[in-house]
């Protein structure tokens, strides 16, 4: 009896032992989770810190955070039981997790200053501005299209956690909804609607002759070994080799890499090859920071190189709202951290409707686009270049032509040429929780049969 008695403490004790070991493991995802979702959404999205804690930041372990919001020191700090984590907000460049590097040169990070034409957006026609017509193009059922918006915010089984929906047809917005607490001003977060943003700046690189996408030897430690031979478009397509699990419901790659390294890039450029570039697809949110971090050694300055998307891109195309923002170690989080309102991720999306041409210039290289929606290797037709497609046939009931911009919990960007149609959607919705296939096969329906 005693012994059973000792063998059973001994069982709970590795029990316990083990799980707090587990803990101790995935507390700095947790609080890092909390600090960095919380001081973004309050400091560039403009939400209060109570919508956040009862909508998106209610789930799991996330909810039983303690989270501290300092509006003088613009900063918020997370705590879960013995654990605490930080994240801070530096004006230009949103907010970062303070990982790896000290917290004083987490608020050094400084984004540069660049001068933007006077103007007033308001003045402006769309989609240069945000002057509305009100002309609508011929060719789409209105009627239709706001008995579809009306579903996608329902608030009902299968259609959860709308934000806000932007449409756009022969490029004039033709509807767009918000919920009750988001305006046409608010950002919203992209997650990785971010990579294909990535694709963007990588694509002006390559039409200003800095960057030759199928060079190989990316980093110094790669040489000599197999990783030597990844090049930018091995990773542009997923296509690396490079180990990676990308899971969001537990401790994996993904996790540990956006609330645990300072230098996401570095993290995942870590990584064992686990097979030849281009002969495996796997999505890899660590592929998109391995980009960043290349791109970041072509500029002669950091200054240049943060500056730069506003300069090259953001400012070419009226998204003037777009907040980029950095991991500690001054890189920027291609794989998931910008903030935008609906309209320019519109603005976005008409960008590549239109082939890489804004208002007839050339913004991206000439058959970039089409570069970017020719399918990856392995991917089965449903990835191209930091973009998803429809090629695999995802969406049965809507156009093959069909490519996308997808963010976790329900951020898309919707690309229809077929349809001339850019679709937005936001919002916090995890998987199962809206069915996002109804709502595009709803708006497609609406435009007309040419």
């Amino acid at each position: 009896m005693k012994k059973r008695v000792v063998l059973v403490l001994l069982l709970v004790l590795i029990v316990l032992s083990g799980g707090l070991i587990y803990i101790g493991l995935l507390a700095p995802v947790i609080t890092g989770y909390a600090a960095k979702n919380l001081s973004s959404a309050i400091f560039v999205a403009g939400r209060t810190q109570e919508s956040m804690e009862r909508e998106d930041l209610n789930f799991s372990f996330i909810k039983f955070n303690k989270n501290r919001v300092d509006l003088d020191k613009q900063e918020v700090i997370s705590r879960f039981l013995f654990w605490k984590s930080k994240a801070q907000f530096n004006e230009g460049l949103g907010c970062t997790l303070v990982r790896d590097f000290p917290e004083e040169a987490v608020e050094a990070l400084d984004y540069p200053e660049f001068d933007l034409p006077e103007c007033n957006p308001d003045t402006i026609p769309w989609p240069a501005g945000d002057l509305l017509l009100d002309t609508i193009p011929g060719g789409i059922d209105l009627e239709k299209l706001e008995d579809a918006l009306d579903q996608a915010f329902a608030d009902t089984s299968g259609w959860k956690g709308t934000f806000g929906i932007t449409v756009v047809y022969r490029d004039q917005i033709v509807a767009e909804r918000f919920r009750s607490d988001f305006t046409p001003a608010s950002r919203f977060l992209s997650w990785s609607m971010a990579k294909s943003f990535t694709n963007a700046i990588a694509g002006i690189l390559v039409m200003d002759g800095k960057l030759d996408i199928h060079s190989p030897g990316l980093r110094p430690e790669w040489a000599g070994d197999t990783r030597n031979g990844i090049t930018v478009n091995h990773l542009l397509h997923m296509n690396s080799g490079l180990e990676w699990n990308e899971d969001y419901g537990n401790l994996s790659d993904v996790t540990v890499m956006l609330h645990k390294a300072g230098d996401m890039g570095d993290f995942a450029a870590a990584k064992k090859q686990v097979a030849p570039p281009d002969s495996i697809w796997l999505y890899s949110s660590g592929t998109t920071n391995i980009v960043c971090d290349y791109l970041r050694t072509l500029f002669a300055s950091d200054e240049e190189y943060l500056v730069f998307p506003r300069k090259a891109l953001f400012s070419k195309t009226g998204m003037r709202s777009v907040i980029w923002e950095p991991d500690a170690s001054g890189t920027l989080v291609g794989s998931s951290y910008l903030y935008a309102t609906q309209r320019d991720y519109a603005r976005f999306g008409l960008l590549y409707l239109h082939h890489g041409k804004w208002l007839g210039k050339q913004i991206l290289p000439e058959g970039w686009v089409e570069y970017t929606t020719t399918p990856a290797k392995g991917s089965g037709g449903q990835y191209g270049a930091f973009f998803w497609l429809n090629r695999s046939g995802e969406y049965p009931d809507v156009p093959e032509d069909m490519f996308s911009c997808n963010g976790h919990d329900g951020q898309y960007i919707f690309v229809i040429p077929s349809k001339e149609l850019v679709i937005v959607r936001t919002g916090y919705s995890p998987s199962g929780t809206f069915d996002i296939k109804t709502m595009v096969r709803l708006i497609c329906e609406t435009v007309e049969q040419s």
